[in-house]
């Protein structure tokens, strides 16, 4: 016998047996059952199933991060509840666990569209976006729908892309795609930038986080009009932890909560104006005299050298000591609210204290790297563990060690930082996916700067400090007249 749907998402064998049920739990319980959200306030538990990726949820150096998951941690302290975040390995293991009800929503760039209306509950929108054809720069830039019939067009397993390109086949037949469940988004940008692919399917908000990193990617069109992200409920007849949401999301778009997680996370993406040398030797002339004391004062008392610990304060924050990151942190030195209460430092944007807990801390990550790794390279995993956690760190060195490399070289380590932004590889890691291409340019910025300052200033001359040789000598470079940072720096967006 076939099935028949009763209601939405309710499936029985026919009517009889419905009423039958129906009867039997009336007699059995007495009452009506307790709605979703009664049975979270009973159970003390929000169940959420999510995405490993920027913006929505990842292990920063510092904890839980992105923008889905503040907004997701507010819902739950706003119900009073704790957060359980279960990861989901791919967008159709996601979407497979909120159809048979195994968490309360989903949450992470996932969009409301035509198709799965009938399939899920669409909470508020709380963030606009337009899917982009992206291009490599260089190559003819399509401009219309039929300018991808006949190319590689790669888009995500499993996502909303799916659904429009489904709808725009019908009147071009002749459309074709590949679907990945093994590519994220930064591995689409970074196969149409090398030119493996043709072009890819994104949303606007994921190009403009990886952008940066894969500048030859760019925008082509606009596969459809903006749409919105939203999470997904179970579809149900019950809808109160919904009706919750929207009032949530209703608060939080009133007292400004909303945006400011927005300007956090995503307002900072289109100011590309990357610092080039002579805008370095400015604020050096301008600036670094102010500081240049304590610098000197702390980085002798944690035996460091005060260039380096400088040139970290400029990446950090251009020696603005009323800095404030897109992340939250403050401060010359960029230091966390933990980070600060960890060290004692009470007023971060006090640049004397700022600059003593940046030394302090990062003395002690540097600690933290085995004494067997020698210099500069122990120098240059601390800067990187500094930047994106030590956990993370090690997860690169772990993966370097396996593929047969040596873990105590930054020549290698460095190589398995960005994997730690694929699937492949982080799904591997204890912590998880991390931003691994950030850290690695914040080394080489670090060491540009560094570089610099050595020119500028007189040479430190101590045993074990790194600044015990010229630039040139150090990392076999030839020192360039017109001082021009290195290329990488343009696969970086500003740190402010």
């Amino acid at each position: 016998m076939m099935a028949e749907k009763i209601g939405k998402g309710v499936y029985t064998l026919g009517f009889m047996p419905l009423i039958f049920s129906m009867l039997v739990a009336f007699f059995l319980t007495g009452c009506s059952r307790p709605t979703t959200l009664e049975k979270i306030e009973q159970e003390q538990v929000l169940h959420v199933i999510t995405r490993n990726a920027p913006a929505i949820y990842f292990e920063d150096k510092d904890g839980p991060a992105g923008f889905d998951y503040e907004i997701t941690k507010l819902f739950a302290e706003e119900l009073g509840v704790e957060l359980r975040l279960r990861v989901a390995s791919n967008l159709g293991e996601l979407l497979s666990v909120i159809d048979q009800g195994y968490a309360h929503f989903a949450v992470g760039g996932l969009a409301a569209t035509e198709n799965r209306n009938a399939r899920f509950e669409y909470s508020s929108p709380y963030m606009e976006v337009t899917p982009k054809v992206v291009y490599r720069l260089g190559t003819s830039r399509p401009k219309k729908l039929e300018d991808l019939v006949g190319k590689r067009v790669v888009v995500i397993a499993d996502s909303h892309h799916i659904d429009l390109l489904k709808k725009l086949k019908k009147d071009l037949p002749e459309l074709s795609w590949e679907e990945s469940e093994e590519l994220e988004t930064s591995d689409l940008l970074k196969e149409v930038s090398e030119g493996t692919i043709d072009y890819a399917i994104v949303d606007s908000t994921d190009l403009a986080i990886h952008q940066a990193y894969y500048p030859k990617a760019a925008a082509a069109f606009s596969l459809s009009d903006p749409l919105n992200f939203v999470w997904y409920f179970p579809a149900s007849e019950d809808n109160s932890l919904n009706q919750k949401a929207k009032v949530f999301f209703e608060k939080i778009k009133q007292d400004g909560t909303l945006l400011q997680l927005k300007e956090r996370y995503y307002g900072h993406l289109n100011q590309l104006n990357y610092v080039g040398a002579r805008t370095f030797i400015h604020h050096i002339n301008r600036r670094l005299s102010r500081y240049e004391d304590t610098f000197k004062a702390e980085a002798d008392v944690h035996e460091l050298d005060w260039r380096l610990l400088a040139a970290i304060g400029y990446q950090e924050s251009h020696w603005r000591p009323n800095a404030t990151s897109p992340t939250g942190v403050r401060g010359l030195m960029m230091l966390t609210r933990v980070t600060a209460k960890e060290l004692g430092i009470k007023n971060r944007l006090d640049p004397k204290a700022s600059i003593k807990g940046g030394a302090k801390y990062f003395a002690k990550i540097k600690n933290r790297i085995p004494e067997r790794i020698g210099e500069p390279d122990r120098t240059w995993m601390a800067l990187a563990s500094y930047n994106v956690g030590y956990g993370h760190l090690e997860d690169a060195r772990i993966l370097a060690q396996k593929d047969g490399k040596d873990p105590d070289q930054w020549l290698h380590v460095k190589e398995y930082l960005p994997l730690l932004q694929k699937k492949k590889w982080y799904k591997q890691t204890k912590h998880g996916y991390a931003r691994g291409s950030e850290p690695v340019v914040y080394v080489q910025n670090i060491r540009r700067y560094y570089d610099v300052l050595t020119w500028m200033k007189q040479p430190q001359v101590e045993e074990g400090i790194i600044a015990s040789k010229a630039p040139s000598e150090q990392y076999n470079e030839e020192p360039t007249d017109d001082l021009m940072l290195p290329d990488t720096l343009q696969d970086m967006p500003p740190t402010l």
